[in-house]
């Protein structure tokens, strides 16, 4: 199965305190009809750290029924206990999911070699395609492109979404493993200099707001397009700035609800945007002609 082009890491439409599932529904429909190419539930988008056990479980399955394989299901199964990753990503599989999405564990600030060891234990302990998630900024540390390359020599991992910010350590995932293991930015608005150097495609918030514009760039990219990319870039560039103007998913989720596809609700510690930085999103969204 291609993992590659535009994946939306899509929101966890909440109503009333719980998850709000005809509005999934609907927000998976959309992508789809509007040309994603895969979905993420549970992603740092989904607002996977406030799910409960249940929850979590019960929107990759809800996911994976309402795509009916009709796209990828990635479904986000990292934690920073590597046993509690494991026990995700087997529900993960027997749900149905096509791969799983694991971040590198949090808080605990591992070595390299424990994070090799980590995800080397993930993937022996589940046979499903699997893709690593390096984003510093929210973990504290950083997947080395040395540590990636080892991991890439393991059958069933199968890419990283890169979110380091640094295309530099893009052009050394992408120097150090095979040509079979899939880059994908992890960072939206380095998605079309990722693609230069070799990445297939992003797993995109910007999607959620824009899933037509972000397949479209991408998809125009794949086919040596490039006017047509860098138009879609800057055209989107910003609506990249204005939905990261505070910490995701607090302005995504802001955006999808002016839209009218979801209530504007977040869990604690999250909270709504400020009115400055909303009235600056929804000036952007405007001029998009988003709503």
């Amino acid at each position: 199965m291609r993992f590659r082009g535009s994946i939306v890491a899509v929101i966890t439409p909440f109503r009333n305190g719980k998850v709000d599932e005809p509005a999934l529904r609907d927000l998976i429909e959309w992508q789809i009809a509007n040309g994603t190419d895969g979905i993420v539930p549970c992603g740092t988008s989904g607002e996977s750290a406030t799910l409960t056990y249940e929850e979590h479980s019960r929107v990759i399955e809800f996911t994976v029924q309402t795509v009916k394989r009709r796209i990828p299901v990635i479904a986000g199964t990292g934690s920073n206990s590597t046993e509690e990753a494991i026990a995700l990503t087997r529900h993960a599989q027997k749900a149905g999911a096509d791969a799983a999405l694991l971040i590198s564990p949090y808080y605990n600030k591992p070595t390299q070699e424990g994070l090799y060891q980590h995800h080397k234990a993930i993937a022996e302990a589940v046979d499903l395609p699997q893709i690593l998630y390096n984003i510093p900024g929210r973990t504290s540390v950083n997947v080395m492109p040395q540590t990636v390359a080892r991991l890439a020599k393991i059958r069933n991992i199968v890419g990283i979404k890169e979110g380091a910010g640094s295309l530099q350590q893009v052009c050394d995932i992408v120097r150090l493993c095979d040509e079979d293991f899939t880059v994908l930015s992890g960072d939206d608005a380095l998605t079309l200099p990722m693609l230069a150097v070799g990445a297939k495609g992003v797993i995109t918030v910007t999607a959620n707001v824009a899933p037509a514009d972000m397949s479209a760039m991408v998809h125009a990219w794949e086919a040596d397009n490039t006017a047509k990319a860098r138009a879609l870039h800057y055209k989107l560039y910003p609506l990249f700035n204005a939905l990261f103007l505070e910490t995701n998913p607090i302005p995504v989720k802001h955006a999808v609800a002016l839209m009218g596809k979801c209530a504007p609700e977040l869990r604690l510690p999250l909270c709504a945007m400020s009115n400055e930085n909303l009235d600056k999103l929804t000036q952007t969204m405007k001029d998009l002609k988003l709503i």
